[in-house]
């Protein structure tokens, strides 16, 4: 048979990538992987193979992909330049991203993605899969290519290990509080760049948490910030800095999360701003500025690239 066509593809390709982007973190390398999976059926087919079900074929081959890029990852991680973030999944409010993005579970937020950073490739899967996904575990047997007994205890083994650090996986708010966090972040945004003090920290938890992301690459902190006037105080002059080169932030959804994009005169992407919403409060602030997880979203400004030494 020849190359699997568009129609068969497009109906699974926002579930494969969100399985890919849940379990790698990186918006670049789940796409390749999608990818891969495609490629590896086209050959299957070409081979004379017969895919009875092809949803289940591509799930598996993504899911095995998965775990291979984890198992390659794990060093690069461990010699990762400061705080780990995932790649933003960044939906603008004027221009939506791709299908596969913009239909991405709610549930990846940047928190939740830095939490499986603890389990191991085989564990993360079998975790997206069960409690992401809400996959049964005859299925995710079948998907990992272990068996059902063994699954059920890697996911106990993994949900153990990971609760400890906070909440396991969040839950989708519903429209009306969804509504209402954009409308905090709206205000949140307009007192940063308004050098609003007062209005900054009425809308910050007390045990806020700011995570910056450079990669070593971009200025980014060198360590996390955990007092709400140390963080306003950041917020306040960081925006003012970039204003004054002419930068801007647009509001955008960031991992199904309010936040925001800040774009240099050029209309290049700067940073991206994932803020945590609990109770009307802002309970943490994460900011990608490593250019390297800002690719994907389209041309990427240096205003805050570190010099090469």
């Amino acid at each position: 048979m020849g190359s699997v066509r568009e129609t068969d593809a497009d109906g699974y390709r926002s579930l494969l990538f969100s399985i890919a982007y849940g379990m790698t973190g990186s918006v670049g390398d789940a796409e390749d992987i999608v990818q891969d999976a495609f490629l590896g059926l086209t050959r299957a087919r070409q081979a004379g193979t017969t895919v009875e079900n092809l949803k289940a074929y591509l799930t598996t081959s993504v899911t095995r992909l998965g775990i291979n890029y984890l198992s390659s990852a794990r060093v690069r991680r461990e010699t990762y330049v400061g705080d780990w973030l995932p790649e933003p999944v960044v939906i603008s409010a004027d221009r939506p991203g791709p299908a596969e993005h913009a239909e991405l579970s709610d549930s990846l937020s940047m928190a939740f993605l830095v939490l499986l950073e603890a389990l191991s490739p085989v564990e993360r899967a079998v975790f997206v899969l069960r409690e992401v996904f809400g996959y049964g575990y005859p299925e995710v047997a079948r998907l990992t290519g272990r068996s059902e007994p063994n699954c059920r205890q890697i996911f106990a083994r993994a949900r153990k290990r990971i609760a400890p650090a906070g909440q396991v996986a969040d839950i989708a708010a519903p429209p009306a509080r969804r509504a209402e966090s954009e409308e905090l972040a709206r205000k949140f945004f307009a007192a940063a760049e308004g050098g609003d003090m007062d209005a900054l920290l009425d809308m910050l938890a007390p045990d806020v948490v700011f995570q910056g992301d450079g990669g070593g690459k971009a200025r980014a902190l060198a360590k996390s910030i955990t007092e709400a006037r140390p963080i306003a105080q950041l917020l306040v002059g960081g925006l003012r800095r970039v204003g004054k080169l002419g930068a801007f932030l647009k509001a955008a959804r960031v991992n199904g999360r309010p936040g925001g994009v800040i774009h240099d005169a050029d209309g290049r992407v700067a940073s991206v701003i994932e803020l945590d919403i609990a109770d009307g409060r802002i309970r943490a602030i994460r900011a990608v500025s490593n250019p390297d997880k800002l690719d994907h979203l389209g041309p990427v400004s240096d205003i805050g690239r570190l010099r090469e030494r």
